[in-house]
């Protein structure tokens, strides 16, 4: 009952947000008692901060294997380290392109756009242990570049693999898709593996 209510919660505070989401629409919706938000979470703000809770939990078991897999990579030769970062983007975009990402997506760009408490539990308990390892990873694949440099290059990265759930409707625009079928999902999945790999071993050009 608790994970239901959980993930209703977290469906309704990304649709309507924080202030626009009815505490007792969320009981209703999940099948529970009103009275169970309370004794649980102590009302609507225990609740969202749970829901950002829960939210790192989920992303941070979906990405555990490819995560562990690199952050023991993160000190490796730079083939590797290339290697190990294409893998890691793959990962997070084939979670991207799943349709169980679509709420969480939802709750997590809120955040991005107006920043609170969940904000940092969904940092500090998933996003900071990819960003850091992604960047880690790029000092390796590009020694050339410097800590801001690397940071900013891991930033535009990770965006590679976010823009196919945070860009859902411009991504089916663009395409000419009404779906994402599993073959275009695979294609899209190789053009950023392409595109990485670019990134990644290509010297940059003198301004």
């Amino acid at each position: 009952m608790t994970q239901q209510l959980l993930l209703t919660a977290i469906d309704h505070f990304g649709k309507s947000g924080f202030d626009g989401a009815s505490t007792r629409a969320i009981a209703s919706a999940s099948g529970t008692a009103m009275s169970s938000i309370t004794y649980h979470y102590g009302g609507k703000k225990g609740l969202y901060l749970a829901a950002a809770d829960h939210i790192a939990e989920s992303l941070s078991e979906g990405l555990g294997p490819i995560l562990a897999n690199a952050r023991e990579h993160a000190a490796a030769p730079r083939n590797q380290a290339v290697e190990t970062i294409l893998l890691l983007l793959d990962g997070m975009a084939t979670m991207m392109l799943s349709p169980a990402s679509e709420p969480w997506a939802r709750f997590i760009i809120r955040e991005q756009q107006q920043p609170t408490e969940a904000f940092e539990r969904l940092y500090l308990g998933a996003m900071r242990d990819v960003t850091e390892t992604l960047v880690a990873l790029v000092k390796r694949a590009r020694p050339d570049l410097d800590d801001f440099e690397a940071r900013a290059t891991s930033i535009f990265l990770h965006g590679h693999a976010l823009t196919l759930r945070a860009g859902r409707a411009a991504v089916h625009r663009v395409l000419g898709y009404e779906t994402l079928d599993d073959d275009v999902c695979q294609r899209l999945r190789k053009r950023l593996r392409v595109h990485a790999l670019r990134i990644l071993t290509e010297e940059e050009v003198p301004s």
